[in-house]
């Protein structure tokens, strides 16, 4: 890849000062190559940077089925050698349970948003667990009986929150928009139903991404630092916002989009990836 090589063509949109001083200063990138643009501006400017990642998708490829997912084996290092050079101002912010996520980059932790920032583990260490209720676990049983039928439909069962995949079955959504929407229905009003790609999701009402990553923001190491989001799918968007509004940069990894908020853009999770391998070495 030739970004390697770069010059430091991008760097004229940084200010070089906090999102806190002046956010609506900020300039916006055109949507283009944010490759490039976050070498140069992580290679320089580290220290007033703090990083926050989607998983599926975004750090890692898309797969048809959620637990078959794969993570390269250097990966997990790469990304914690990253997060020393932030000063551990690097959070995964993720649909994902924490649980989970911890088991993908095992042996770090990492600070973490999980279930899009219904749980949370602050950069202390100290974690904020979504709880769930009766109801809504009843919920989760009936709604595994309901679509028995539905084949290449995948239920996932995340704890405080649950999710319909349709990825092996496009055609399923046209059933499946108006059953979830049901479901949420007899849920109650502390939930909500989460569309991304080829997946249906209830969860808690009470956070979304963006707000986690105004939470993070608030704490040690990433107070004061201008806010990088990457992420690849509608749930996202939330903090591509926040990211915005608060000065930093927002990219999507995919295709350029007309209505995504994302400044910038990436190809693919393997890029991603190169970016870090190269930055952490």
């Amino acid at each position: 890849m030739t970004f390697w090589g770069c010059r430091m063509g991008f760097l004229p949109y940084l200010d070089h000062m906090s999102y806190q001083t002046q956010p609506s200063r900020s300039p916006k990138p055109q949507q283009a190559s944010g490759t490039s643009f976050l070498f140069n501006l992580l290679r320089s400017s580290a220290a007033e940077c703090a990083l926050f990642l989607d998983i599926d998708g975004t750090l890692l490829d898309l797969a048809d089925t959620p637990d078959g997912i794969m993570v390269p084996p250097a990966l997990p290092q790469q990304l914690d050698a990253l997060s020393r050079k932030l000063d551990g101002a690097v959070a995964l912010v993720t649909g994902r349970a924490l649980g989970y996520a911890d088991q993908l980059f095992a042996p770090y932790q990492f600070p973490i948003a999980g279930l899009h920032g219904a749980e949370l583990r602050r950069p202390d260490g100290g974690i904020i667990k979504a709880k769930t209720t009766v109801p809504f676990e009843k919920l989760k049983t009936d709604l595994r009986k309901a679509t028995e039928g539905f084949a290449g439909v995948l239920i996932e069962d995340k704890g405080a929150a649950v999710a319909a995949h349709y990825r092996l079955a496009p055609k399923r959504q046209v059933e499946l928009e108006p059953l979830m929407e049901a479901f949420l229905a007899k849920a109650g009003e502390n939930w909500t139903l989460q569309r991304g790609k080829m997946v249906l999701e209830i969860r808690p009402a009470s956070a979304d991404k963006g707000h986690a990553v105004e939470t993070f923001l608030s704490q040690a190491p990433f107070v004061g630092r201008r806010p990088i989001a990457i992420g690849d799918d509608i749930t996202d968007e939330a903090m591509f916002h926040v990211a915005n509004r608060l000065g930093g940069y927002s990219i999507r990894v995919g295709a350029p989009l007309s209505g995504t908020a994302a400044q910038l853009t990436m190809p693919t999770s393997v890029a991603l990836r190169e970016l870090i391998a190269h930055l952490a070495a």
